[in-house]
């Protein structure tokens, strides 16, 4: 009998052992602007701070101000490809959303929608047709083409040794003109990130 209560006391002990190994989840609500690099990947913080640097350089260059004084307006602008072509997997479109966002509020150019949303208002546009009063209507035939198209690539170098890893980030942006295919401007930004794992002994 003794022997089946040592049992019993040892199985209570180890499932409050258990009890006491479970993980608790915490939840911090941090500012949207804080920067939280925590694995050492390319995160928000990069593809904002790389969006906003790379436009505002793109729009200081002379192609901008060469368009308006030649064409006395705007140059209509568009955002391409942007190639993935790291080790990575990273959220392009959050990045292209991004650059769309700073060409858009520069004002200084006219910032049209990409491939992807034109069909989609195309789509919209052809079902007006058939279901839309006559007097709401919007008319095909009648869209922006952009004067220059912006694309790129995000490219990575990867180096480790013994628990250090060194990550180096290159973004290549350029802007196209859209009828001569003449690039009028070249952007490169780089990222460097050294992540170093440290061994806890107990």
């Amino acid at each position: 009998m003794a022997m089946k209560a040592g049992w019993l006391a040892l199985g209570a002990v180890s499932v409050l052992t258990l009890a006491g190994c479970g993980h608790e989840t915490k939840v911090t609500r941090v500012d949207a602007g804080v920067v939280t690099d925590l694995s050492g990947r390319w995160n928000d913080t990069d593809s904002r701070m790389v969006a906003e640097t790379m436009v505002k350089e793109s729009l200081d260059y002379p192609w901008l101000g060469n368009f308006t004084q030649a064409k006395h307006r705007e140059p209509v602008v568009v955002v391409g490809t942007i190639l993935n072509s790291s080790h990575e997997h990273i959220s392009v479109q959050t990045f292209v959303t991004d650059l769309e966002r700073e060409l858009t509020n520069s004002q200084k150019v006219t910032f049209v929608a990409g491939k992807g949303e034109r069909e989609e208002l195309r789509t919209e546009r052809k079902e007006q047709a058939m279901y839309s009063r006559e007097d709401t209507q919007k008319a095909p035939g009648k869209e922006i083409g952009a004067d220059y198209m912006m694309k790129g690539t995000i490219s990575t170098i990867l180096d480790e040794l013994d628990g250090t890893k060194a990550v180096f980030y290159q973004v290549d942006l350029q802007m196209i003109d859209l009828e001569s295919n003449a690039k009028v401007w070249y952007g490169q930004k780089k990222i460097k990130k050294v992540i170093e794992k440290k061994r806890t002994i107990f």
